[in-house]
């Protein structure tokens, strides 16, 4: 998935993978449940494939965790992408890295099932599964080969990587355990394994026709959505602080224009009393006089 992984917090990242399997199970769960189950429409996911960055060294912690809860509700199929990016003694070294670590990890792969009764059946799911993680090479392009061919595959200055050569890639295998020869065991594996592991689990932990409760929402969502509330909230802070010195400033305007009218309040005030005392001076000269 392009950009999958690539958050500093990729916490819960894999959630919405989670929701959409449950909820096609979920579906069809409903369905079954109806009275009539004729025309059940089947969107079930019957295969995933992983898609592992050609690093060279091994799988990371969120490859790990992603892996382990997919596992469980769906048929897993790691591969290494762009394959052609390594050398074949590096891919080979980089397939027991990751093999170790699913095994370890106790990862639960898709294993084609090995039919003891059909030698050949039984070697090319012994192949497959030796081969896994599928390495491929992605082209839509038609390049020439030294000797003449039309293939597809990528044209580099040693030569041509081919998308159909076993010898470059695993291709070919992927195609094969897709839509060739173990398609119907991916559907039966769904059904018999994933649908009824979900099923059980359902019925142990609901009641007939209670909805199935839905975690929460997508947490990037959420992360950003907390990210957004907090900058409104320290926006909304430094309006209010403006808008506080603001009115510190309008206060302290107020006050010294009232100030300064009570001074010229005292002022006239003063100048009244003055000019009422010399109208009685010049009255009391004036009288003397007569």
């Amino acid at each position: 998935t392009p950009g999958f992984g690539d958050y500093v917090n990729n916490r819960d990242s894999w959630m919405p993978i989670i929701e959409f399997l449950d909820d096609q199970h979920e579906s069809y769960m409903l369905q079954e449940q109806q009275p009539r189950r004729q025309d059940k429409i089947d969107l079930r996911v019957h295969a995933c494939l992983y898609f592992i960055r050609p690093t060279g060294h091994t799988l990371k912690p969120l490859d790990i965790e992603v892996m382990k809860r997919l596992c469980s509700r769906v048929n897993l199929i790691p591969v290494i992408a762009k394959a052609d990016t390594l050398s074949p003694s590096d891919l080979a070294r980089f397939k027991q890295r990751i093999q170790a670590v699913i095994e370890a990890q106790n990862i639960k792969i898709y294993q084609p099932p090995i039919e003891e009764d059909d030698e050949a059946a039984a070697q090319h799911a012994r192949s497959l599964m030796a081969a896994m993680p599928f390495a491929v090479i992605g082209s839509e392009k038609d390049v020439k080969t030294g000797d003449g061919r039309i293939v597809k595959g990528r044209q580099y200055s040693w030569g041509v990587a081919e998308v159909e050569n076993e010898d470059h890639c695993d291709f070919k295998k992927l195609r094969s355990i897709l839509i060739r020869t173990h398609m119907l065991d991916l559907i039966h594996t769904t059904e018999e394994l994933h649908y009824e592991a979900y099923r059980a689990q359902q019925m142990e932990t609901r009641k007939f026709g209670e909805a199935r409760p839905r975690k929460l929402d997508n947490p990037k969502f959420k992360e950003e959505e907390e990210a957004l509330r907090k900058r409104f909230t320290e926006q909304v802070k430094i309006e209010e602080q403006r808008f506080r010195q603001w009115e510190q400033k309008l206060i302290a305007e107020r006050d010294r224009l009232n100030k300064d009218l009570e001074q010229t309040h005292a002022q006239i005030k003063q100048l009244e009393t003055e000019l009422e005392a010399m109208q009685g001076t010049g009255a009391i000269r004036s009288h003397g006089r007569r």
